[in-house]
């Protein structure tokens, strides 16, 4: 009669069996056995898991495309008025998605010379299926205009406004220009470079 703890000695052809555990090889080929087809199942159950990441990321589209760096070269109001600043000292930067969404990030001087950021999220279409131009619409938060230049943009009650900014925009190789519609107030050019 065999003790409960003792361990039974596999029988012969099957190799050695596993003391540690105290399985024999027929068990624990078993137990090998349902948790590979526990795991292929899941993989196969989730398309996801099986894709590398990198190809996933690049399928969803949410991947960096190129970034761009920028700065105003010149800027023109409609309505000059004494105390507007044409020279905006902006620098920005930029990412694209492979799915055409951009988001950025500009600092720069408004027009009244106080220091501003604007930060946004916009979409970008090829015009006419060309490489080179494109239109893009960005929108986001404007903060900077202070007393007493806070009124003249509108919902800026609380130091931080909405805005929306088209932009026209051309790109060869690495040099990227904008022409971009700031309101109803002022054209802003700009240029950079895409990389």
């Amino acid at each position: 009669m065999r003790k409960r703890n003792e361990i039974s000695r596999p029988a012969k052809g099957y190799g050695r069996s596993f003391p540690k555990w105290g399985l024999n090889p027929h068990i624990a080929r078993r137990r090998v056995n349902s948790s590979v087809l526990m795991v292929c199942l899941m993989i196969q159950a989730t398309p996801g898991l099986a894709q590398d990441p990198v190809d996933a990321e690049k399928s969803s589209g949410w991947s960096v495309d190129r970034w761009y760096i920028y700065t105003s070269l010149y800027t023109r109001h409609f309505d000059p008025q004494p105390e507007h600043v044409n020279q905006q000292k902006m620098l920005g930067v930029e990412t694209q998605m492979v799915n055409n969404w951009v988001f950025g990030f500009a600092t720069f001087d408004n027009s009244f010379g106080q220091r501003s950021e604007y930060l946004y999220a916009g979409y970008k279409w090829a015009l006419f299926g060309s490489q080179h131009w494109y239109l893009k619409v960005t929108g986001g938060l404007l903060y900077g205009y202070k007393e007493p230049y806070e009124d003249k943009i509108p919902f800026n009650g609380l130091g931080v406004a909405p805005a929306a900014l088209p932009t026209l925009g051309f790109r060869y190789k690495y040099f990227v220009t904008e022409v971009n519609l700031g309101g109803l107030s002022a054209v802003n050019v700009t240029a950079g470079i895409s990389f």
